[in-house]
């Protein structure tokens, strides 16, 4: 059998799951996207989990995006597209209720990226790249990247950035607020772990219905979104969240 190109290792309350196809920049192949839809489910229903940490195996890149050498390659288009509404990853990715970090080293390109924009956190190393270049390659982000980008950087360099397909590095991504922190390389697996142990070490109902909170609140008005914090904290309060 082959090695998992996704593996999902556990420290206590803590998940790590890691892209595992550091020979092709760990993109994302149709294999490693139904392990990836795989060790979601676990993380969807495990109780035990509290936090999980999102990394890419080797120096190179946290993953270059969808594997392009499988471009084309479906029965036909209809074949694809409902391949990717029957497992809606990216949908399940944003609806999970414990938090995720974004270990990010290397290239975090196309779906890569996008991939780590579905992550609560994201922390880089200096050498850290982004870049949404779907549309040099002619066709647009299937990960969300058109709406995911917008959400998390100022609209003129979420056009710049989807239109032109240009990279920005580390230093350009944190001072647009697209990672929370930028550290050395040696630095981003303890720099993600204080972190992670951090938040798996408060009590996970209100860890989980402050995420819920930020994610539903952000699309309602200022009354909806107090309305929804005082629910969820009456819950919490009252054991029920």
């Amino acid at each position: 059998m082959s090695a998992p190109l996704v593996r999902y290792d556990r420290e206590g309350p803590i998940a790590w799951v890691t892209l595992d196809r550091p020979q092709a920049l760990n993109a994302v192949s149709m294999e490693m996207r139904d392990a990836l839809w795989d060790v979601l489910g676990v993380l969807r229903i495990d109780p035990t989990v509290r936090c999980a940490v999102i990394r890419g195996a080797g120096d190179r890149a946290f993953s270059a995006g969808a594997d392009i050498t499988e471009f084309g390659s479906a029965p036909s288009l209809l074949d694809a597209r409902r391949a990717r509404q029957w497992r809606d990853l990216w949908g399940v990715m944003s609806r999970l209720p414990i938090p995720l970090i974004a270990a990010i080293g290397g290239f975090a390109y196309g779906a890569g990226l996008e991939l780590s924009l579905y992550c609560d956190l994201r922390v880089a190393s200096e050498d850290a790249r982004f870049a949404v270049p779907e549309v040099s390659l002619g066709y647009i982000p299937s990960a969300g990247g058109t709406q995911t980008v917008p959400r998390h950087v100022a609209r003129s360099l979420a056009a710049q950035m989807v239109l032109t397909g240009e990279p920005i590095d580390a230093a350009q991504a944190y001072q647009a607020g697209l990672v929370h922190a930028v550290v050395p390389r040696a630095a981003l697996e303890l720099t993600s772990r204080a972190w992670a142990e951090r938040i798996a070490g408060a009590p996970p109902a209100a860890v989980q219905a402050t995420k819920r909170a930020v994610i539903e609140g952000i699309d309602l008005s200022l009354a909806q979104g107090l309305a929804l914090e005082r629910r969820l904290g009456d819950a919490v309060r009252g054991g029920t969240a």
